[in-house]
């Protein structure tokens, strides 16, 4: 084999290797290491996995709202980052539709603001 076949097939190899799209989710894994997987997988824009993680968190804490939102809110957040607006606007107003409750000072703030920020931030880019 040639070096130029060589270093082809090693770049496929390693590029391949880069891009597991599933997220490996045990049982036994607390909300907060499946949040930290999350971020991780986002920071590797792993945005398949990272978004894996996120609908675990969520389905496994039906009856934590601060968690919903948390799951719900980056979730969108990651449709914004693929540029599927209209994905992200609908779950951004999800996240939003929390908080049109009396008990909106109880939630997480700073996923309401987030959440605006966005909703203004594509209504900017798809003017």
């Amino acid at each position: 084999m040639s070096m130029k076949k060589f270093l082809f097939a090693a770049a496929i190899i390693i590029l391949l290797s880069g891009c597991k799209t599933t997220a490996v989710i045990s049982a036994d894994m607390s909300s907060a290491e499946i949040i930290q997987r999350a971020q991780e997988a986002m920071d590797k824009n792993r945005f398949n996995a990272a978004i894996q993680y996120y609908e675990a968190l969520y389905t496994r804490n039906q009856n934590n709202i601060d968690l919903i939102i948390t799951a719900e809110y980056h979730i969108a957040f990651i449709h914004y980052k693929q540029k599927k607006y209209d994905l992200a606007v609908e779950g951004l107003k999800g996240v939003l539709a929390h908080y049109n409750t009396p008990d909106e000072i109880l939630l997480p703030q700073h996923f309401k603001r987030l959440s605006q920020i966005v909703l203004q931030t594509i209504d900017n880019k798809t003017k």
